[in-house]
């Protein structure tokens, strides 16, 4: 009995004493860019706050454990205008924060990373989806919050090979980036079974997005655009640019649903999830901010409570020490999706379900159903560690 009273005793002290000290201070720099991309639709402009509203939230949640372990987090941002070198920025952050949670182009991701590898900053890459920085660019002081490219397309494409919609028309943007999202819908199409019955281009020739008679071109224009296709069950568009594809549903020649770039999406968050707990989360995101959680949010907000859970889970702000943590077999973090998420050794990237919504509701979350994996349902998404060509460094 008296062992037994022991264990809750000291653990009451050592509290106690954690509360009674200084707290350790664990800095936390997020790094953007400044300003914000137009879209499309009206409804969807992202906020000046993208991404760091997130990290906000998370910083809270972090606190709220860390007051009993004597840890406070803090969180310090910079966004680099145009022409500015990110480099500086970041080397000033590094200053007094250990971690980075970085929302940077993957050049300027590459160059920060190797700016201050021999510092022992841990960065976290919350906004590049590209597949090389995964792969033959990868960095061993980069962790990646934000899915891939691949991953994004082979949650959808499962999705699309479980409906039996296989034969997919692929309508491709003239941008670079179109052009990468093209290849990952090719590699999921190859990898579960569909067939792309045609591929078809839409240049983007410059202009007003918006005018008075717009409507009426576009109603006219699309149908005629995608009209004397061999027959096919799903029209997918890779148009991450965002010139053409939110202008596809509804006026396609033929009546077929839409996927990729708009129709049915494939995201790493939506504000419409609402599935394990996740309706608190949006609702203390809402509260704190006036309005909804986007990906960019929550792929903060992982980053930060990734390191919220490792230095509570080893009682250190040492950078190295939560680093070799996060990296080690036993790391995993909670972030309402229904698994616990866990990193892939491999290449440092962060496995995680995909959500496919559709605007207003999630129709469902990849891996499907039937999709198996030796190690991890969620290896089926994106690059396996048979097929990387990591080599960190």
């Amino acid at each position: 009995m008296i062992r037994w009273l022991l264990g809750p005793i000291g653990l009451c002290l050592a509290a106690a004493q954690a509360l009674a000290a200084d707290p350790v201070t664990i800095g936390v720099g997020y790094l953007g860019v400044a300003g914000t991309r137009s879209t499309l639709s009206l409804v969807e402009q992202p906020a000046e706050n993208d991404g760091t509203a997130g990290a906000k939230l998370a910083i809270e949640d972090n606190n709220t454990t860390g007051k009993f372990l004597g840890q406070r987090f803090t969180l310090e941002e910079r966004r680099v205008k145009e022409g500015e070198d990110p480099v500086q920025a970041a080397t000033a952050l590094a200053e007094h924060n250990g971690f980075i949670i970085a929302d940077l182009p993957a050049d300027a991701l590459l160059k920060v990373a190797d700016a201050l590898r021999d510092r022992g900053t841990l960065l976290f890459n919350a906004g590049a989806i590209d597949e090389r920085l995964r792969e033959a660019d990868c960095r061993a002081n980069v962790i990646h919050t934000a899915p891939t490219r691949s991953m994004l397309a082979d949650a959808l494409g499962q999705y699309l090979v479980w409906k039996k919609w296989s034969r997919w028309l692929l309508v491709v943007g003239s941008h670079d980036q179109d052009k990468l999202y093209a290849d990952a819908l090719r590699r999921a199409a190859t990898r579960f079974g569909a067939k792309i019955v045609q591929e078809r281009s839409f240049e983007d020739t410059g202009g007003a997005r918006r005018t008075d008679s717009g409507v009426t071109l576009i109603q006219r224009q699309m149908p005629v655009f995608t009209q004397q296709a061999p027959a096919y069950d799903v029209l997918v568009a890779a148009d991450e640019s965002e010139v053409f594809a939110a202008y596809l549903p509804y006026r396609t020649w033929d009546p077929r649903p839409v996927a990729g770039s708009a129709g049915l999406v494939p995201r790493s968050w939506d504000a419409a999830q609402d599935q394990w707990g996740a309706t608190q989360m949006q609702n203390r995101f809402m509260k704190l901010n006036a309005r909804r959680m986007t990906a960019l949010d929550m792929q903060a907000w992982t980053a930060v409570r990734m390191i919220g859970e490792a230095t509570s889970r080893t009682n250190s702000g040492d950078v190295k020490k939560v680093t070799d943590f996060i990296k080690g077999p036993n790391f995993e973090v909670a972030a309402f999706k229904g698994t616990r998420l866990t990193l892939r050794d491999w290449n440092l990237q962060l496995r995680q379900p995909i959500l496919l919504v559709d605007g207003r509701m999630v129709v469902s979350v990849s891996p499907q159903e039937g999709f198996l994996h030796q190690v991890s349902e969620l290896d089926t998404l994106g690059y396996d560690r048979p097929e990387s060509k990591c080599k960190l460094k």
